[in-house]
C-alpha cells in the first residue's frame, strides 16, 4: 500500500488465543489498524490469505501444522504484496536471519509494547523494515548496505517481580493453575497467591484484564 493514512489491514497467526485476543482488542483502539482474522497455524494463515489478502501479517514462528519459516516461504512465493511482521520470544540469530533470507519485513520480540508493535505495522505496511533487537539490526545492516531500519526496543520495567512475571507470562500462555504450579515447581497455593497479588498490584478485575495488561506493557511471550 502506498498510503499509510489508510486503515490497514492484518492477519495474526498464533497457537494461543489468549494472546490474539489481547493483541486485537488493543489495535482496535488505534483505529488504524483492522484486524480482519486470525489463524492458530499456518495452514489456516495460507487458506484466509487464498480468500483475501491484507496488508500485513502478524505471524509467530512457532505454530503447529506449518510453522512461521514455512508459511513465510508460501506467504512470499503466493502473496508477494503482503508484508509480514514475524513475531517470537527468540533471540537466535539463525531464526533471525533464515527469516530475514526468506523476505520477511520484520522481526518483533512477544514483550515488546503494543504502541512499538503498532508503530512497527504502520513502518511494514509503508514498505519499511522494523526489527526490535540488536541483532536484527546487525543482521540486516549487513544484508541491505547499512540501510538502517527502525529498530524497537522493550521496555522491562513493569513494576513486579520476577516471579510474578514469570507467573503472569504463564497465565498468558493458558497455563492452569495446576500447570503452573508444576512448571515453576511452587504449590497451587503459591500461585493462587501470585495471581490475586497480580490483580491487585496491576488494578484489574479478572483473568483477561491480566491478558491485556501484559500485552500492553510488553510481558506477553
Amino acid at each position: 500500500m502506498d498510503k499509510v493514512e489508510e486503515k490497514i489491514s492484518i492477519y495474526i497467526a498464533d497457537d494461543h488465543e489468549m494472546f490474539i485476543e489481547g493483541i486485537s482488542l488493543l489495535l482496535a483502539i488505534n483505529g488504524m489498524i483492522v484486524v480482519e482474522a486470525s489463524a492458530n497455524t499456518g495452514t489456516e494463515l495460507i487458506e484466509l490469505l487464498e480468500k483475501k489478502k491484507v496488508d500485513v501479517v502478524l505471524l509467530d514462528i512457532n505454530m503447529p501444522e506449518m510453522n512461521g519459516f514455512e508459511a513465510a516461504k508460501v506467504i512470499v512465493k503466493k502473496f508477494p504484496s503482503v508484508k509480514i511482521i514475524a513475531l517470537s520470544m527468540f533471540l537466535e540469530k539463525e531464526y533471525i536471519q533464515e527469516l530475514i533470507d526468506i523476505g520477511v519485513s520484520g522481526y518483533i520480540l512477544k514483550n515488546t509494547k503494543i504502541v512499538e508493535l503498532e508503530k512497527a505495522i504502520i513502518l511494514v505496511a509503508s514498505g519499511k523494515k522494523c526489527f526490535s533487537n540488536d541483532v536484527g539490526l546487525k543482521l540486516l545492516n549487513a544484508q541491505t548496505n547499512n540501510e538502517y531500519p527502525e529498530v524497537l526496543l522493550p521496555d522491562q520495567q513493569h513494576g513486579l517481580t520476577e516471579r510474578e512475571i514469570d507467573v503472569l507470562k504463564l497465565i498468558v500462555q493458558e497455563n492452569t493453575t495446576s500447570e503452573i504450579a508444576e512448571k515453576l515447581f511452587i504449590s497451587i497455593h503459591t500461585v493462587e497467591t501470585h495471581r490475586k497479588n497480580l490483580i491487585k498490584k496491576v488494578k484489574v478485575k479478572n483473568i483477561a484484564g491480566l491478558v491485556k495488561y501484559a500485552v500492553q506493557n510488553g510481558i506477553a511471550v
